[in-house]
Order: C-alpha cells, then sequence, then structure tokens
C-alpha cells in the first residue's frame, strides 16, 4: 500500500507542511484519504532522537509493517534525512488546509529555506565544514544547500549502521591550507561490520592541470585566467565491508562542482550513485536493492534509471579482468541538464535512498552462518575492488591530484584485508563460479 501522510509541525508561531513518506503502491499512487480512512486511530507522527520519524498509535510505540515475502524496511521503512531536530507533528485526519500532496522528494525550496540551519546542524555528526554563518547567509547559493544535504546524509547513514553494529563511528575533522576540508566517519572492526567509512569533504580553490586535463577528456571546455581555475567540489562518499560474506559491499558518492572560467561565468554539475557489491548472488537482494533506485530515478524522468544503470556498469568496469565490479546500480556524472534545481531535487532523492536500499538486506543476513571458504572467496573478490579503486576510480583519482587532500580519507575505501590468489578460477557448478559469470555478463535485476 502506498499513502503520503501530512505532518504539521509547529515551529515556534508559524507552521509548515511537511511531507512524510510512510510505504509504496506497487501501481505508485499516494492516497491520502485512504490512508486516513485504514488507520483512523494513527494520530501522531513524531521525530525521534537519532533522526527518524515513526508514527505512533494510541499504546502503541512504533508501527512498522512488511507485506509477506518482502524484504522488511522495519524502522527504516519511513526515512527522511536527518536534519529537523527536536520537532514533533500532529498527523491531522483531514486534508482541507491541502488540495494536493506531492512526493517526498519535492519539498519545495522556499519550505526548505525556512528551516532553521542551525538547529538542522546540530543533527549532524559533526559541525559542517563551512561556518554555519556563512551557511545562513549564503542559504540560496547551491554551494550551501548541497553542504547541508550531504551533512545530513552522512549523519542518517552512520546513525543506521552504528544501530545495526552497536558500534560507533571516530569523527575526525580535517582542513586543507589550499580551501576547504571534511569530516571523515570510520568504524571498524566492529560486530557486524569490518570497516565503515562516511565522508564528506567541501573543498575549493584553483584546479591543477592535471585535475583540469581529467575533465577536458571528459568533453569539458575550461577556460582559465592566467591559467587558474578557481573551483569549488563537495561530496559525500561511502564504502561498507562486512565482516559476513553474505551481507554485501555498498558503495555511494553523491557530488557538487563548480568552476570559474576567466570571464566570470560558472560552470557546474553533478554526479554520484550507489552500487552494491555482493560475494554471492542473491536475486532477492538485488532486486531490492535496484528496485529501491528505480522509484528514485522514476520520479524525475523515465529514462534515468535504464540510463543510469547502463552507465554503472560500464563504469564498475575492471578492464584488466574483463569483470564489473559488482552487479552494479546507478551512477551519473557531469549532470547539468534540464537547470540546476531539477538536478539538484534528483540527486537528493537519491541520496535519501542509501539506508533504505541497504539495511533490510545487511538485517537479513546479520546472522548467515559462512565457511573459511566463503570467507576466502569474500577476501579474494575484495582484492578485485582494490584494483578497480586504484586504477579506474574518478574520485581517487581526482583526490590524489588535488594538493592538499587528505590520503586518509581518499584510501577510506580500501578494506582492511584483501587477498590475491595467483591463477584463481572458482570450480564449475559452484556459487563462487555462478557470481563471476554475472560479473563476467551484467544482467537486469528488475
Amino acid at each position: 500500500m502506498t499513502s503520503i501522510a501530512l505532518c504539521t509541525i509547529n515551529s515556534s508561531a508559524r507552521s509548515i507542511a511537511r511531507l512524510c513518506q510512510v510505504s509504496r503502491s506497487a501501481h505508485g499512487t499516494a492516497d491520502f484519504h485512504s490512508f486516513v480512512a485504514r488507520y483512523s486511530t494513527l494520530r501522531k507522527c513524531a521525530f525521534l532522537p537519532g533522526g527518524k520519524w515513526s508514527f505512533i498509535r494510541a499504546g502503541t510505540r512504533q508501527m512498522s509493517q512488511a507485506s509477506p515475502g518482502r524484504i522488511s524496511l522495519g524502522r527504516y521503512g519511513v526515512f527522511l534525512a536527518a536534519g529537523a531536530a527536536a520537532v514533533t507533528g500532529v498527523l491531522t485526519a483531514g486534508v482541507s488546509h491541502f488540495q494536493r500532496a506531492e512526493m517526498a522528494t519535492k519539498i519545495s525550496k522556499v519550505e526548505e529555506e525556512e528551516e532553521n540551519i542551525r538547529e538542522r546542524c546540530k543533527s549532524f555528526m559533526s559541525v559542517p565544514v563551512t561556518d554555519i554563518k556563512v551557511l545562513e547567509q549564503r542559504k540560496d547559493a547551491m554551494s550551501a544547500r548541497m553542504e547541508m544535504l550531504i551533512m545530513e546524509t552522512q549523519a542518517a547513514f552512520c546513525r543506521a549502521l552504528e544501530e545495526v553494529d552497536g558500534g560507533s563511528f571516530r569523527v575526525d575533522r580535517w582542513s586543507r591550507k589550499e580551501g576547504g576540508g571534511g569530516i571523515s566517519c570510520v568504524m571498524q572492526d566492529g560486530k557486524v561490520f569490518e570497516k565503515a567509512g562516511v565522508n564528506v569533504s567541501v573543498v575549493f580553490g584553483n584546479l591543477t592541470e592535471e585535475a583540469a586535463k581529467q575533465m577536458r577528456s571528459r568533453g569539458k571546455v575550461l577556460k582559465g585566467k592566467d591559467g587558474k581555475l578557481p573551483f569549488c567540489a563537495m561530496g559525500v562518499s561511502s564504502v561498507i565491508h562486512p565482516k559476513n560474506p553474505h551481507v554485501p559491499t555498498v558503495h555511494f558518492n553523491y557530488r557538487y562542482f563548480e568552476i570559474e572560467e576567466a570571464d566570470g561565468t560558472k560552470q557546474w554539475w553533478f554526479g554520484g550513485g550507489t552500487d552494491l557489491t555482493p560475494i554471492y548472488i542473491d536475486l532477492e537482494d538485488a532486486a531490492h536493492f535496484h528496485k529501491t533506485l528505480k522509484e528514485a530515478c522514476d520520479k524525475h524522468h523515465p529514462k534515468y534509471y535504464p540510463d543510469f544503470k547502463k552507465w554503472c556498469d560500464n563504469y564498475f568496469y575492471i578492464r584488466h579482468r574483463g569483470e564489473t565490479r559488482g552487479i552494479g546500480g546507478i551512477f551519473f556524472d557531469d549532470l547539468d541538464s534540464p537547470d540546476q534545481e531539477e538536478v539538484f531535487n534528483f540527486v537528493k532523492s537519491c541520496a535519501k535512498t542509501v539506508v533504505p536500499c541497504y539495511l533490510p538486506i545487511v538485517n537479513k543476513h546479520l546472522n548467515d552462518s559462512f565457511t573459511p571458504e566463503e570467507k576466502d572467496w569474500q577476501q579474494v573478490r575484495r582484492g578485485r575492488y582494490v584494483e578497480f579503486n586504484l586504477v579506474y576510480d574518478r574520485g581517487v583519482k581526482f583526490g590524489l591530484a588535488t594538493p592538499g587532500s587528505r590520503i586518509e580519507s581518499i584510501l577510506m575505501s580500501l578494506p582492511l584485508t584483501a587477498r590475491w590468489e595467483y591463477m584463481h578460477e572458482p570450480t564449475k557448478g559452484t556459487k563462487e563460479a555462478e557470481m563471476l559469470e554475472v560479473l563476467r555478463n551484467p544482467k537486469e535485476w528488475i
């Protein structure tokens, strides 16, 4: 069933309407009236500590539903990026004040800007890289809005992982003398995750010739002044390496770039994506992961998912091995149309999938048993992960080519352990051979 509930939040003397996505229908419809009729006892929508929304009945603490045979999102079924800290809302039974309910990812720019930036920052893993006063002064600028989004994404994902693992992230703030800095959140040797990293970086300065050359190779026409190209780049990136070989590795990255040319005009674009690297194939997991991403893409353009899924398969291809890194997801870069606002909304939709597309899979396999042989296969596949990241990954290349970059944060994506066996080839008919066949011949999952 799909329903979209309107939560009315009273903040000081004013109320702002927020959309809380409760669940999604197979038909993609949103009927508020039927939701209220079906759940007539539902009255309160509360924001709980840790950046999660929960719908509460009288005498009931938390409500979560799962259809038989489907992966349950549990307490992550309702996901809003952390940031509206210390607010509560009352779910109204009537909708007379609202004639139409837009999708959750279509929150208007005006509503977003009305929120108190300082309050939103309280839910982050650390204070933002940019001074809060500067963010407040420049709240209309895309760079400020994107920094808030990546900080919210980092906090929401870290808290979800901490809840599953029981451990906590080490939070390191770092600065770059050339301009900007970042916040690295890393958890090592946890109960569930061998290494989990979620990084935010906000850097600016002048592009090096090597970095400019990489961009020009992708068709960018960059005209600097006196050989200089001022830039601003920011993003959130994460790689999660679980201990259990039946829990997949996941990676996501969402970023924004601005470059000022000689005449003062600015080029801007967004990039990013989310992809899954399982050690063993699970068809249900693959379908859930890709379906979640497709739903986010379809809200903005029907061609986004098929195009960006294909781009992902092509991008995460280890050419010297003749195989992909994993089973893909979505990937896009240099996205600058139809307009800045629409692309930003699309990126926001994608960023909000990182918890619901991955955490249900983790919970499903949390207690799966595994053999030493399965652990060895995981180590071999991690070796392939390392090869891709060090040889092909654009983010790693850009970071290593940018003066003042924090190497520990760039190489955070590498696993604690990996294995390279000479002339390794799995035995035909095994689960390992099945996995390798998929990596050599990417397929459609939904």
